[in-house]
C-alpha cells in the first residue's frame, strides 16, 4: 500500500500521509509503530507527513485525536444517523449465535435499543452501563460506489456498525473518515478486504455533507498454494525479515512493484522513478498475485550485480555489523574479496559464508573430511608442486594460475579438474569455493604455504 500511495503522490504532485490506527487498543503490539517506521525508511518509502515527521494536521496518531473525533458522533445521533446501544457482549455473543443456528440469509445487529432511553432498555436483559453509539444503516444504503482499480464495485449491505467504543475511542470506520476529510486525503489506497466496509464510509461521508474521496482496492497477496498471506503461514508477510535475510531495498521494490501492477512485461527490472514516470491505475492486477521468493531471489542477485565492488561491501559490512566486528585489516580483506563472490550472490547472508575461510587463522582452518576423502592419489604430489610454485612466484592470480597450470596440469599431465582440487581443499577447506588463484592471492603466499603444508602433512 505504501508503494503505490507513495507513487500516486509523486506522480500528482501530492503528499504521501503516515496515519498511526491505533483506535483498537486491545490489539496493540509493542514495538510494531517502531517496525513501520524503520521498514518504510529501508525501503526508501518515506512519508512526507506522519507521527515520526509532523505535518500540518498533526497528531497523525488516532489515540492522540479522541477530542476531534466526539463532535461528528453528536452530529451524527442528532441527525438520526446514529444511536446509543448498551447491549453487554454476552447479549450480542448469544445473539450470533442465535442467528447462526438458524442459518439466517441476513445477521447482524437486531436493534433491540433503537429509539429506547436508557432507562427503558435497562429494563430488558442484557444491559451494559456504557453505551456504544452504532450507525443507523438505511434500508436503501448506497451499496455501489466507483474503484479506480476496479471500476463499479458493489458491497453487501452493511449492518449497524459501531462507530464509537465504551471505552471512548472510535472504530476504524468513523476515525478513519474523519481524518481523511480533515486531513485532506483524497485518494484512499487499501486492500480489497475493505471493499465490504466502504458503504459505511459512502454514508459517513454523505451523512457529514463532505466530497468522497476516490477508492482503490489493491489485491490481496497470495502464498504459491494461493491463500493469503500471514505471518503464521509466511515470515515474508513481516517486512523486515527481507532485511534481515539480506535483499536489498531497491530488489524489494520492485519485487512489488511488479506483484501488484502490470506495467511493461518486457522491462521487469525498474527503478521508482521510472515505475512512478509509468504509474496508471488501471494497470494494476485485480487478481491476487503470487508471492514466489524465487522471482525475489533473482531480481536480488541481479541487484547485487550491479552495484560496485565497493558498494556492495558497505552492504555487506552493514549487514554483518550485528555478528562480526571485523578489525580494520579484515574489513579490507573483504572489501579486497567482495569481486570473486559478487556474481555468485543472491543474498547478503550468503557473502560470509562463502569467504569465512580468509578470516580464521591457518592452524584454525576446518578442512572437511569428506572433501580430504575425495582427493585423487595423487594429493600429495600435486601439493608438493603447488608449494614449489608458492615458494617461487610472484604472488597474484595470474602468475599463480599459469605456474601450477604449468607445473602440475602440463608437467604432470594431470587434468585440471584433479590437478587443482587438493590446493583447494587446503586452501579454502571445502571442494568448492570461490574462484582458486585469486583466494590465495587474497590470502598471501605465508597463509596458503602454511595451508598447503599442513594438509600435506595430514595425508
Amino acid at each position: 500500500m505504501a508503494l503505490f500511495d507513495l507513487a500516486w503522490a509523486r506522480k500528482t504532485g501530492g503528499a504521501f500521509v503516515l496515519r498511526i490506527e491505533d483506535t483498537d487498543q486491545n490489539r496493540l503490539v509493542e514495538g510494531s509503530e517502531q517496525q513501520i517506521y524503520d521498514s518504510l525508511q529501508w525501503l526508501g518509502l518515506n512519508p512526507d507527513e506522519g507521527p515520526h515527521v509532523g505535518g500540518p494536521y498533526a497528531p497523525y496518531r488516532q489515540s492522540e485525536r479522541l477530542d476531534t473525533y466526539r463532535p461528528y458522533v453528536d452530529q451524527l445521533i442528532a441527525d438520526g444517523h446514529a444511536y446509543h446501544c448498551w447491549c453487554s457482549s454476552e447479549r450480542l455473543a448469544g445473539l450470533r449465535k442465535e442467528q447462526e443456528a438458524a442459518k439466517q440469509s441476513v445477521t447482524g445487529y437486531d436493534r433491540l435499543c433503537l429509539g429506547k432511553t436508557r432507562e427503558e432498555r435497562a429494563a430488558l436483559p442484557g444491559f451494559s452501563e456504557t453505551p456504544v453509539v452504532r450507525m443507523l444503516i438505511p434500508d436503501d444504503a448506497p451499496l455501489e460506489f466507483d474503484d479506480i482499480i476496479r471500476g463499479t464495485v458493489k458491497a453487501p449491505r452493511p449492518d449497524d456498525q459501531v462507530i464509537l467504543k465504551a471505552d471512548g475511542f472510535p472504530t476504524y470506520h468513523l476515525a478513519v473518515v474523519v481524518d481523511d476529510h480533515l486531513m485532506g486525503i483524497n485518494t484512499v489506497v487499501r486492500g480489497e478486504e475493505w471493499i465490504s466496509s466502504t458503504p459505511k464510509h459512502v454514508l459517513l461521508y454523505d451523512w457529514l455533507g463532505w466530497e468522497r474521496p476516490a477508492f482503490a482496492h489493491m489485491p490481496l497477496l497470495r502464498n504459491t498454494d494461493k491463500s493469503k498471506i500471514s505471518k503464521r503461514k509466511n515470515p515474508a508477510a513481516r517486512l523486515m525479515w527481507f532485511k534481515e535475510q539480506g535483499y536489498l531495498p531497491e530488489a524489494v521494490r520492485n519485487f512489488l512493484q511488479l506483484l501488484g501492477y502490470a506495467g511493461d512485461e518486457d522491462a521487469e527490472v525498474k527503478s521508482f522513478d521510472e515505475f512512478v514516470a509509468d504509474f496508471s491505475w488501471d494497470k494494476v492486477n485485480t487478481v491476487g498475485p503470487i508471492f514466489d521468493l524465487k522471482k525475489l531471489d533473482w531480481l536480488n542477485g541481479h541487484y547485487i550485480r550491479a552495484l560496485s565492488a565497493g558498494d556492495l561491501a558497505d552492504r555487506i559490512l552493514e549487514f554483518e555489523q550485528e555478528r562480526w566486528a571485523p578489525t580494520a585489516e579484515q574489513a579490507e580483506l573483504l572489501r579486497r574479496a567482495v569481486p570473486i563472490i559478487q556474481e555468485r550472490l543472491v543474498l547478503l547472508k550468503d557473502a560470509l559464508p562463502q569467504l569465512d575461510y580468509l578470516f580464521v587463522d591457518d592452524a584454525a582452518l576446518t578442512v572437511e573430511e569428506e572433501a580430504v576423502a575425495a582427493l585423487p592419489d595423487s594429493a600429495g604430489a600435486v601439493l608438493d608442486a603447488a608449494v614449489a610454485v608458492a615458494e617461487s612466484v610472484p604472488f597474484d592470480a595470474a602468475s599463480i594460475q599459469a605456474a601450477l597450470k604449468e607445473r602440475i596440469v602440463e608437467g604432470m599431465g594431470i587434468k585440471a579438474k584433479f590437478a587443482f582440487a587438493p590446493i583447494r581443499v587446503a586452501v579454502s577447506g571445502r571442494r568448492v569455493s570461490p574462484p582458486l588463484f585469486e583466494s590465495m592471492e587474497l590470502l598471501g603466499r605465508d597463509a596458503t604455504l602454511a595451508r598447503l603444508r599442513s594438509l600435506r602433512a595430514s595425508l
